[in-house]
């Protein structure tokens, strides 16, 4: 009785290859991470502590609605090597990153502070009370 093989389509192809030796080329893509966050809450307010570093100030843009966060940023970066004057490589990234988060409680948007420093934006967001008595008259 005759042995039965699997047949594989590639197979000539990967034991020509098998002698060559490939270096994948990969030219390096400037990556920007998501915004990192950390979030505390005390009885008044949420501290905000969000990472982005590199980026100026006025680029950074703060919105909340109700309870609902948003962080953007728009990233700038640009590197130049030089040897003497001639230049030898030179790379630019435009970009912008953004994270959004909801909050347990609403936001009391008048009272909010934003602080940046260091690459680290600070948000200071007192808790709205929403706890509001409503009398309702019985007829």
């Amino acid at each position: 009785m005759a042995d039965i093989a699997r047949y594989d389509p590639f197979r000539e192809l990967d034991e020509m290859m098998r002698g060559l030796v490939f270096r994948p080329v990969r030219v390096p893509e400037p990556r920007i991470e998501q915004i990192k966050v950390d979030a505390a809450e005390d009885d008044k307010a949420y501290r905000i502590s969000a990472e982005i570093p590199g980026v100026r100030k006025e680029d950074i843009k703060v919105s909340v609605v109700d309870n609902e966060v948003t962080i953007s940023a728009e990233v700038k970066s640009q590197s130049e090597k030089k040897e003497g004057e001639r230049v030898v490589h030179s790379e630019r990234y435009y970009g912008a990153v953004a994270r959004s988060f909801t909050l347990p409680q609403a936001v009391d948007e008048a009272g909010a502070q934003a602080k940046y420093e260091n690459g680290v934006l600070i948000l200071t967001l007192p808790k709205r009370n929403t706890t509001r008595l409503r009398k309702i008259a019985v007829t």
